[in-house]
């Protein structure tokens, strides 16, 4: 009798495993997955998911999506065809603020921007006082960065600069190359793409050597008694009807992806170059090298990215939406 018993437990055991084995084999898949996001290194991460088919058995397709600016990324946003977005934080917050239903997954990029110039003694950014800048995305990134900091110095954009604005980071990159500016303002990789182009022929021709000036992320640390960091640009889960075990998946799959384009920036370069035509393998990899990036989930990132919200809701309080977002902003 207890050889038979042990004998229909060790059965009944074998069959649960079998059966839990075919139910994951035959769970249905999702028809599509559609991941969003610009031409920058928050992105990275995601194309090598889409090449890599890193998702594939979960859902049939996964699509990525390119947005050029702000108002493109809201669309999709709103769109409801969107699963998975790429994003300044603070436009995931205030879309959240505005009603729109989403989640910040994680934040990946804490250090994108750079001041480009033509004059190697620029250190800071008060030593661009009175110069002509390019300065892309008015009213986000990197101009929002900008203005905090040279206003915790006491300066004022209007008064003390002369700012510059155009539609893209690329849009400034080629007022650089074409000499029409000699400072700009540019988040990775379009810094890294005017460094390139002004080292070859035959821009070289008309174009004089640039220079990576001022690392806002420094300016960060120094100005604000902070960690030379800015929570900049993550994540956020746009359509909230997935599976939470799908949700938790596509963030174990996003820090894997991160980690292997840190490692291997040359194959994220090809891989980005495939899916990006205004961008070159050769100023990914290179933006690859100079950029924080790490995959840190938001609930992590909270004390950060409340810091980074209120000293944005101080300035403009429409930046983030008016008021700073409660917990249900955060995931999980």
């Amino acid at each position: 009798m207890k050889r038979f018993c042990i004998r229909l437990l060790h059965g009944i055991s074998l069959l649960f495993i079998l059966t839990s084995q075919a139910s994951a084999d035959t769970a249905e898949k999702l028809d599509k997955l559609v991941l969003a996001g610009p031409f920058a290194a928050v992105s990275n991460p995601l194309i090598r998911m889409v090449e890599s088919g890193a998702l594939s058995d979960v859902a049939e397709q996964v699509e990525f999506k390119v947005w050029q600016n702000p108002d493109q990324m809201r669309a999709l946003a709103l769109n409801g065809e969107t699963d998975f977005i790429a994003s300044p934080t603070n436009v995931m917050a205030n879309l959240y603020n505005r009603g729109v239903d989403l989640q910040l997954l994680n934040v990946s990029v804490w250090g994108v921007l750079w001041m480009i110039s033509r004059d190697p003694e620029l250190k800071t950014l008060r030593d661009f006082r009175g110069k002509e800048i390019a300065m892309p995305f008015r009213g986000d990134m990197p101009d929002l960065v900008f203005n905090a900091l040279i206003e915790h110095q006491g300066l004022d954009a209007k008064e003390d600069f002369s700012l510059r604005y155009v539609a893209t980071p690329l849009d400034a990159m080629q007022l650089l190359i074409m000499r029409r500016v000699d400072h700009a303002l540019l988040a990775e990789p379009a810094a890294s793409m005017a460094l390139r182009n002004t080292q070859s022929m035959p821009v070289k021709l008309i174009a004089p050597d640039l220079h990576r000036s001022v690392d806002l992320q420094q300016e960060w640390g120094r100005v604000l008694k902070r960690e030379a960091r800015i929570p900049q640009a993550g994540i956020a889960l746009l359509n909230r009807q997935l599976p939470p075990e799908i949700v938790e998946r596509f963030m174990q799959e996003y820090e894997k992806a991160t980690q292997w384009c840190l490692e291997n920036p040359s194959a994220a370069g090809h891989l980005v170059a495939k899916h990006i035509d205004m961008l070159t393998p050769e100023a990914v990899a290179d933006s690859i090298a100079v950029s924080q990036l790490m995959h840190v989930s938001a609930d992590e990132a909270k004390e950060e990215l409340t810091f980074f919200f209120d000293l944005l809701h101080q300035r403009t309080p429409a930046l983030i939406g008016g008021k700073l977002p409660d917990s249900g902003f955060y995931y999980p």
